[in-house]
């Protein structure tokens, strides 16, 4: 239960304690001068507290955006104030009398609030001031005021503002015009009921996976059922973030589900396609997983482009021709949602994967996935490597440090960066590093020796590419190039074995490491820094699995499903290790509450 304390007696006819309770909060009144202290002293220190003005007037969805958003230490719009419990010492602070406590006495029961949250914003805490819009948040001086703020309280539905709010500002055309119109609705139906985001989130991986299921029947019937059934969990995925932003239900665990549930969703579906084609004589498992590869590839850029330039800059407005030029575009209504659609992003590509499989082939899906992705790659990768060539804007050590926890280094790399001259030119050195090892995977004979020593050297470079802070204009290309290395060599040299479920067990291999790199990802978005050290030592790092995969091929290839077995067996280690520790990390953490928007991709 979390406690607001009205900062004076209440106002005869007022709603605002009723209002409170609404949303949660055991309503106390400061009736004398020193019952605010004391008031404040008898809450536990490790709850929610909010001060509210008696004579406030305004919407409750006003009061519920400062008081409910458990994401901010404090939170404030005029006449309410809520702290967590992080930031209760600067509230105690500001009401004795410390150094940066407001001009005016606050020892009486007329305590105004926004003095308070000024003083606890000048004591180093950062409050968050949520913008209202059209609603209403207000503590009017006199009774015309009071008036005043009533008739425009009853002009605007807030309940109308909640809902719209719950959709996200810029999203995909598919989701904006063809399903958040209605889910949001559905949100609300679930916020009326008592569901969480959990639970939506956890039904649209269930609806995921039991079309993934209908789609490994290999039957045009399930085929159809399984397009249906994908649309629906996509409904379902918008549904949770508009049902975490309508109720403010932020969470932990609910960013984690939310972050890692969509890919899970997406690759899982793709095995189905691949075991239902199979079902029919196609082998295509190849292309299911060229097409996560180039998904989870194309995430990365995202991220580590973003990390570098968002997180990591000084802060300064990007003047580059290049973003003049997207401006100009995005000033032009129908640029916006073409130049929108064309980078593929979730909603678009999953309904065209859910319409092609109820009318097409699973070859056909991939084919069509594939040429997607692969033209919006090269849009958004080329247009951010004009930005940052065009800008050049300073880099952090904080953005350094991202890129070099995005790199995913293990054991050989570290090595050769702490004992290896720092070389000039990361980008170059990891794409000469990459496109040795494919190029030797995808040219010479699987199991030679010469792939063996492309992969060592390629350890070599990866270890000089990370020996220098990553602060170069591109050298947030760095990240996405190791994992075109080692998705790509594990995805050729399975496919040129020629061995017996040896892609299966490549794409199971590749998920299990994508999954800690997506995991790696959402840690340094959320503050709480990459994964252990040991745990990246443990599984390897890039450069240690793409030389261990390129040996394993070298033994094992000759020798029936071996092979396949030890893909297997490394994907299934790699998975438990990961999955233990995320889990742990993620439930037990005190990483901050948050719910992610989500990727466009």
């Amino acid at each position: 239960m979390s406690t607001a304390i009205l900062t004076g007696p209440p106002v005869p006819g007022s709603q605002l304690g009723p209002d409170l309770r609404t949303l949660g909060f055991d309503v106390q009144n400061a009736f004398l001068p020193d019952d605010l202290p004391r008031l404040l002293a008898e809450v536990p220190a490790g709850e929610r507290v909010a001060l509210v003005d008696p004579r406030f007037l305004g919407h409750v969805h006003a009061l519920r955006l400062a008081l409910t958003d458990p994401r901010f230490p404090a939170a404030s719009v005029p006449g309410a104030l809520a702290v967590q419990a992080e930031a209760r010492p600067a509230l105690a602070r500001a009401l004795s009398g410390g150094p940066s406590a407001p001009a005016a006495p606050v020892r009486t029961t007329s305590v105004l609030t926004d003095d308070i949250a000024a003083a606890i914003e000048a004591d180093g805490t950062a409050v968050h001031h949520p913008e209202l819009g059209s609603l209403v948040a207000t503590v009017p001086a006199d009774e015309v005021a009071a008036a005043e703020a009533s008739r425009a309280v009853a002009a605007v539905d807030d309940e109308a503002v909640r809902l719209r709010n719950a959709v996200k500002s810029r999203d995909g055309f598919f989701t904006t015009h063809c399903i958040s119109p209605y889910s949001r609705y559905l949100a609300r139906w679930c916020a009326r009921r008592g569901l969480t985001p959990n639970q939506v989130t956890t039904a649209s991986l269930l609806t995921a996976l039991i079309a993934a299921g209908c789609a490994a029947t290999g039957t045009r019937g399930g085929y159809v059922a399984a397009g249906v059934l994908l649309i629906l969990s996509f409904v379902l995925d918008c549904t949770d973030g508009q049902l975490a932003r309508y109720s403010l239900q932020y969470s932990t665990m609910g960013a984690w589900l939310d972050a890692t549930f969509d890919r899970a969703k997406e690759y899982a579906y793709y095995a189905g396609l691949a075991l239902g084609a199979a079902r029919g004589g196609d082998d295509v498992w190849a292309l299911a997983l060229g097409a996560m590869v180039l998904q989870t590839c194309r995430h990365v850029v995202d991220f580590s482009f973003n990390e570098a330039h968002v997180a990591g800059t000084d802060g300064t407005a990007n003047t580059s021709p290049t973003a003049a030029l997207s401006d100009r575009l995005d000033s032009v209504g129908w640029t916006v949602w073409v130049r929108r659609m064309i980078v593929l992003p979730i909603g678009e590509r999953w309904a065209m994967i859910a319409v092609l499989t109820a009318v097409t082939t699973p070859r056909i899906v991939f084919y069509a996935l594939l040429i997607g992705c692969a033209f919006a790659a090269c849009y958004t990768t080329a247009g951010r490597v004009l930005r940052s060539v065009s800008r050049r804007a300073p880099r952090t050590d904080r953005a350094a440090q991202a890129l070099a926890e995005l790199a995913d280094s293990g054991p050989l790399a570290q090595l050769v960066a702490a004992k290896a001259p720092r070389i000039p030119g990361a980008p170059v050195l990891a794409a000469v590093g990459a496109l040795l090892v494919v190029a030797a995977s995808l040219t010479l004979p699987v199991g030679s020796g010469p792939v063996i020593g492309a992969a060592a050297l390629y350890a070599v470079l990866s270890g000089l590419a990370v020996a220098r802070p990553l602060k170069g204009p591109l050298d947030w290309l760095v990240p996405p190039l190791f994992r075109v290395a080692e998705y790509c060599t594990v995805l050729i040299l399975a496919a040129r074995s020629d061995v017996a479920g040896a892609l299966p067990a490549a794409f199971g291999l590749v998920a299990a490491v994508a999954y800690h790199h997506y995991d790696t990802v959402y840690r340094i978005k959320g503050g709480s820094g990459a994964p252990p050290q040991w745990l990246v030592r443990v599984i390897g790092g890039h450069e240690g699995r793409t030389l261990l995969v390129t040996v394993l091929a070298a033994v094992l290839a000759t020798r029936d499903t071996d092979f396949t077995l030890a893909l297997t067996a490394l994907a299934a280690v790699i998975a438990l290790v990961v999955l233990v520790e995320s889990i742990r990390f993620w439930v037990s953490s005190g990483a901050p509450a948050v719910h992610d928007e989500g990727e466009t991709a």
